[in-house]
């Protein structure tokens, strides 16, 4: 695995692998493999590759329909579309009889190579992880990318794998591996807990070099399962430093902040910040418009997090 490597790119490099090994794998496309990158899963593995055309809600019932025959079936779009769009077709089809099939939603967040708000994802982890049943996932980089897709292929039932759209550092240890319901810690410190998912880690690890030059050292948590969530760790944070700050790629209402919240307001309350979108649609920009736009570069989340332990 390359030391760079986009998401998306190590997700259909993962794929390919597994279901050269596997002809249970199928990739089912929504006319936008060229961008998420399964098109090399196409070109490898014709047979495999079942191109749905721009039909998101049909592709959720043809899925469906393959799991039971016993195939393992990755239904691919933008994170947009394989959330709202097909909302109603991932409950009653796929998340009320439990079926085995995992969701790509690419192209995450506000960063989605300036196709603005319509195609901005700030919903779905809130979408998917209100749904029964339904596994929310978010990998930081291309090592957890790969060990979150072989998770799951081995894992019977409905998951939805939140994957980033540009190049990511290696985030996780070079041994790492993914397991649900479970967290990493990245950085220690006992200031303060961050708890991040997805491409926004890179932010956070720039800003809690800024904030020790402060005096104030943080933990980092890599929350990549979503839901099921740790609990454990959200927990032992409170207790052991007793200030808590979310930041997500994502609207603060129904995402990684609130699911913390919720863990917290009935296990441990202590001082929650959440950093993210603050109910807002998003706008069209580069990556790092967005970030600034937003206030979600380092330097924003450094300012955020010193008026927090300021005032706490």
């Amino acid at each position: 695995m390359s030391d760079k490597i986009a998401p998306r790119v190590a997700l259909s490099n993962t794929l390919t692998r597994l279901a050269k090994k596997n002809s249970n794998i199928l990739v089912l496309d929504a006319d936008l493999s060229s961008s998420i990158k399964t098109d090399r899963f196409k070109e490898s593995l014709p047979e495999q590759f079942i191109e749905m055309g721009i039909a998101e809600q049909n592709m959720i019932g043809v899925a469906a329909g393959l799991s039971t025959l016993g195939f393992i079936p990755f239904a691919s779009s933008f994170a947009v579309f394989a959330s709202r769009r097909v909302c109603d077709q991932v409950v009653t089809s796929v998340a009320y009889p439990k079926l085995n099939v995992k969701i790509i939603g690419a192209y995450v967040g506000l960063f989605v190579g300036m196709n603005g708000a319509t195609h901005q994802s700030l919903e779905d982890i809130a979408i998917m992880r209100s749904i029964p049943n339904m596994i929310v996932v978010e990998p930081v980089d291309g090592l957890e990318t790969e060990e979150v897709v072989k998770f799951a292929v081995n894992y019977n039932g409905p998951v939805y794998l939140r994957i980033g759209r540009d190049t990511m550092p290696s985030i996780v240890p070079s041994d790492y591996k993914f397991q649900l319901g479970k967290s990493i810690i990245l950085k220690e410190g006992r200031d303060i807990a961050i708890i991040s998912s997805g491409v926004l880690l890179e932010e956070v690890l720039k800003a809690t070099s800024l904030i020790e030059q402060k005096g104030i050292k943080a933990r980092v948590i890599n929350m990549s399962s979503i839901k099921p969530i740790d609990e454990e760790a959200i927990v032992k944070a409170a207790q052991e430093i007793g200030k808590i700050v979310t930041v997500e790629n994502h609207n603060i209402i129904g995402g990684l902040g609130s699911a913390v919240a919720e863990v917290l307001t009935e296990k441990c309350p202590v001082r929650l910040k959440r950093i993210g979108v603050k109910d807002v649609f998003g706008k069209s920009g580069t990556n790092e418009e967005m970030k600034k736009k937003f206030g979600l570069r380092a330097e924003d989340i450094t300012r955020e997090i010193m008026n927090f332990v300021k005032n706490s």
